[in-house]
């Protein structure tokens, strides 16, 4: 089984921190050279230092806020100027806060739509033409198990996380002709800040405590637990390889079996 990404160079954004960031480990010591792209310099500064090198590899990062999609555009195009050949995509951004869909406001909509739709089509616009002329491309998108089965309480992430994952499935159709593939990764209930942001909420929603509410979660996934950044990241990491080659336009829950469909 090819499992090597020697030679090929990784966008990988949102990678200061949980998944984002162990898929970034995962592809570094798969051999790839890594660019992380965040928002904040001091971590991305921290996570290059952390990566794996090997002979030949060479990391770096970006600076960008997927909150300013035009912000993203100029930093990508910016970049490619000067690294032309881009073989990996991994799209990765921070969900909205949560609440009842009823209760969201506009805008909620249109600035979660930006950060996660609109940042995909401007990065995947820009990476696409060089993996085109090098015969090689993996998009994979960090989405979540809500494409498959809406999560209660998280409706603005719930509706644009759908979006996003039909933009991907139409992607696949378009561009696999050139040797590039596009696959969604939905990370059920894992130990990030998301989680515990998820767990502050519905402790105070429902007057219980934080450990409560977490046997409640885990009490509901068939493995009995939470799954690790490093898990989700394995998936991702598979899907980049040589080895992945027709597997295209799916989508893999990473979930502990939770999600009640096939």
């Amino acid at each position: 089984m090819n499992l090597s990404l020697t030679g090929k160079t990784a966008v990988v954004c949102g990678s200061t921190q949980g998944i984002g960031y162990a898929s970034a480990v995962e592809l570094a010591l798969l051999g790839a050279h890594v660019t992380l792209l965040a928002r904040n310099e001091e971590k991305l500064k921290a996570a290059i230092n952390s990566l794996d090198t090997q002979q030949g590899q060479k990391h770096q990062y970006r600076v960008a806020d997927f909150a300013n999609p035009e912000q993203v555009k100029t930093v990508i195009d910016a970049y490619l100027e000067e690294f032309p050949d881009v073989h990996i995509l991994v799209n990765n951004t921070g969900g909205p806060a949560g609440g009842p869909l009823i209760d969201a406001q506009l805008d909620e909509f249109t600035k979660t739509f930006a950060a996660h739709l609109l940042n995909n089509q401007i990065l995947a616009q820009a990476v696409v033409p060089s993996m085109k002329r090098l015969g090689y491309g993996r998009i994979v998108n960090i989405i979540s198990t809500s494409v498959k089965q809406p999560i209660v309480g998280l409706g603005v992430s719930n509706t644009i996380r759908g979006a996003v994952a039909q933009w991907a499935k139409t992607l696949s159709l378009e561009i696999a002709p050139f040797g590039i593939t596009v696959n969604n990764v939905l990370p059920g209930y894992t130990r990030t800040a998301r989680l515990d942001a998820v767990l502050t909420m519905r402790a105070g929603a429902q007057e219980k405590s934080r450990e409560e509410i977490e046997a409640q979660m885990q009490a509901e996934i068939p493995s009995r637990r939470f799954a690790e950044p490093e898990e989700v990241a394995a998936a991702v990491a598979f899907l980049c390889t040589p080895a992945a080659a027709s597997i295209n336009g799916i989508n893999v829950p990473v979930d502990g079996g939770k999600t009640g469909g096939l």
